[in-house]
């Protein structure tokens, strides 16, 4: 079978460096499985053909073998034809048919096609915009551990937006985000430790998720990492980790640390 010899060959190439004229083969065996209606093959061509791997890189190609197996229900195919179709390459751009091909792979239980449909329906594009819908989204994909969705609902939880307003959720949401190391979420942990909203007010461990975040260069999150030091709260008073952290945020555009940093610069710190 075609598309065995080209997953041996596919495996093979895992176990140790090959040249690029092996993905020619691969190549080749993927297609003549693909003609006969494999829809694996369809789309694992559909991806050499995106990627360049083999052949010469071509979105309309790929594109076109991924409609191939997403029509007969593939569901990363029809996840990476909404792609294309939502960014532009290799199709016309269309936001309604990307909104319609990840709500079919979304329906399989496709997590980054479920966070996709839920950023559309969120910002309007393609579908009429509904918060509540993006948050239903949202949600399938979180629970099944997908880290933007997460922060996705933590915020809109936060925010009240298609969901009732309730922080102790959105803590519970940005906790699961920040846990795999979204800094958005380190940071807004942080804000609502800081406020005491959702959970007891704690300014050592808003400053310990400040920190994680600021450590990715959030900008925010330095500024606000830098108030606590400066001020002495949750952490022990420093003015010069405080202008140390100004100074980053300011690096990284964040104008309030570098009015920060020159108010501590003026004063001798």
């Amino acid at each position: 079978m075609p598309y065995k010899l080209a997953k041996k060959i596919f495996v093979r190439k895992r176990k140790r460096s090959y040249l690029g004229e092996d993905f020619t083969i691969v190549a080749k065996s993927y297609q003549k499985a693909a003609e006969q209606g494999h829809a694996i093959s369809q789309y694992q061509l559909g991806a050499l053909y995106q990627k360049g791997k083999g052949i010469d890189q071509d979105f309309s190609i790929a594109a076109s073998w991924y409609q191939k197996a997403a029509e007969q229900g593939h569901a990363t195919s029809q996840y990476q034809l909404g792609s294309l179709y939502q960014e532009g390459r290799g199709v016309d751009q269309d936001f309604s048919t990307a909104a319609s091909w990840y709500q079919q792979a979304a329906e399989q239980g496709h997590a980054t096609s479920q966070y996709q449909l839920g950023a559309l329906y969120q910002e309007g594009r393609g579908v009429d915009q509904d918060f509540s819908t993006a948050a239903s989204w949202y949600q399938k994909a979180a629970e099944q551990g997908h880290t933007t969705s997460r922060y996705q609902l933590g915020a809109l939880y936060q925010e009240g937006r298609g969901v009732d307003q309730d922080f102790s959720t959105a803590v519970s949401w940005h906790q699961k985000a920040a846990e795999q190391g979204h800094a958005i979420s380190q940071y807004q942990l942080g804000s609502l430790y800081q406020e005491g909203r959702g959970v007891d007010q704690n300014f050592s461990t808003a400053a310990n998720w400040y920190q994680k975040a600021a450590w990715q260069g959030h900008a925010i999150s330095q500024y606000q990492l830098g108030l606590l030091y400066q001020d002495g709260r949750g952490v022990r008073q420093d003015k010069s980790q405080a202008k140390e952290w100004f100074g980053k945020a300011c690096d990284r555009g964040d104008q309030n640390g570098c009015d920060a940093y020159r108010v501590l610069n003026e004063l001798g710190c």
